[in-house]
């Protein structure tokens, strides 16, 4: 991970939650120095004493330690000063603060520490419509509270179909439609997901290059590394509970899941309303590390030189050299998804090895296609036509929590943070 030095401009994160995201984000920020100080709410106690918080902050079984992390194997721990009544501790020299008062945002106080911006890590709180005083908790809690700005590390969920996104809410992926955020307007906002952010920087070149008429249909599934929210052991299902899987042991199955990547893709690209696109996910036993599968039906012309894997390849080359931010990786290299973890503030890692391209001719019957004049199709010697079609498959590693997500979500806090 990149060791930045800030800007030292004494403003305070809060950081609501402290799971796999909300300690990566804190790793993120200790690192690159950009917030004077840090508020973490976990709002309950943690063990028998404070000093195993630090334990915690302090190890992973995924990426190691904190310390060899950031500076590597002679690095010595980076905690220091510990001091149980105020709940504070020093990390890599920034303060780093946790409460463990309450859950509900709004009852957090974030005034109190004059924090002003949050990004919420639990996975508790997606609902951008739910008022402040919502008796399970809610976004709109934490600027009760007094922050002026959320950043939500998930796609939003609405739990009353049919009610429109509040006009002060918004989701974003970095490099794709960033740039959407209003600071004058926008209170809360989503940072989507891990498989959307490296999703929408798999079809955006692909989008540019050849634009949405020329894309027919489009699928993806991601080979997802496992979360929090699986079962290591099989388990019985709650009261209601419809899918069953979700209760089997990650350890030992490939479990079929859902994802909403399709749903939040078409926010952050609205050309893809135009496009037929279905996303499926299957969990395996990893622990960081997932694969997005991309799947693309494209029309050709008649005449000239069809689509092929060098001309894919060429197109994620140049997109990768033309990112600014550096999030779109091009790989000619056969890698394994362990290769991947920790890549800095990488969305996505074209496989450009495995890049596969096929052109067949698809025969379409013209009688039934909806809503074509049948005085047109009385014209017709034969009506039906055959049109070249190319199906493309591309392959995307993403690291799903600290090397993609937690970094880009980083940049998106401190983008936010630059406009308070």
């Amino acid at each position: 991970m990149e060791n930045q030095v800030g800007n030292n401009n004494g403003l305070t994160l809060g950081v609501n939650g402290f799971g796999r995201i909300g300690k990566l984000t804190v790793w993120h920020h200790v690192a690159r120095k950009y917030f004077t100080e840090i508020i973490v709410n976990i709002g309950r106690e943690i063990g028998t004493s404070f000093e195993d918080i630090a334990h915690y902050a302090e190890r992973d079984s995924t990426y190691g330690s904190l310390h060899g992390f950031l500076y590597g194997q002679g690095a010595v721990s980076l905690i220091r000063d510990l001091d149980e009544a105020s709940g504070a501790m020093t990390i890599d020299g920034i303060t780093v603060r946790f409460l463990r008062a309450s859950r509900n945002p709004a009852e957090i106080n974030w005034r109190k520490y004059g924090v002003k911006l949050v990004v919420d890590t639990t996975g508790q709180f997606l609902d951008p419509t739910l008022p402040s005083d919502h008796p399970k908790g809610s976004l709109r809690g934490h600027l009760e509270s007094g922050a002026e700005k959320v950043i939500v590390s998930a796609p939003f969920k609405i739990k009353e179909k049919g009610t429109p996104m509040p006009d002060d809410a918004v989701t974003t992926v970095m490099g794709i439609n960033d740039n959407v955020y209003d600071p004058r307007r926008h209170k809360i906002i989503s940072n989507a997901s891990c498989t959307t952010t490296c999703l929408a920087h798999m079809i955006k070149p692909l989008l540019n290059a050849f634009g949405p008429k020329k894309i027919l249909s489009a699928s993806m599934a991601t080979v997802h590394a496992a979360t929090g929210s699986q079962q290591v052991l099989d388990k019985l299902p709650k009261t209601g509970a419809v899918d069953l899987r979700k209760n089997r042991s990650i350890m030992n199955n490939i479990i079929l899941t859902t994802t909403g990547a399709a749903d939040a893709l078409r926010l952050v690209i609205p050309e893809m309303e135009e496009i037929g696109f279905i996303a499926e996910s299957v969990r395996i036993p990893t622990t960081t590390g997932s694969l997005i599968i991309l799947v693309m039906n494209l029309q050709e012309e008649q005449s000239g030189k069809f689509i092929d894997r060098e001309l894919i390849g060429d197109i994620y080359s140049q997109a990768a050299s033309d990112d600014p931010n550096g999030y779109l990786h091009y790989s000619e290299k056969q890698n394994v998804s362990g290769d991947i973890i920790g890549t800095p503030r990488a969305a996505v890692i074209i496989e450009g090895h495995e890049t596969h391209t096929r052109t067949a001719e698809a025969a379409i019957d013209l009688g039934k296609v909806p809503d074509l004049p049948k005085d047109i199709i009385t014209l017709l010697k034969d009506t039906v036509v055959r049109v070249p079609v190319t199906q493309a498959v591309i392959y995307g590693w993403y690291d799903n929590e600290m090397g993609s997500y937690v970094n880009i979500l980083g940049d998106r806090t401190i983008s936010v943070a630059e406009h308070l």
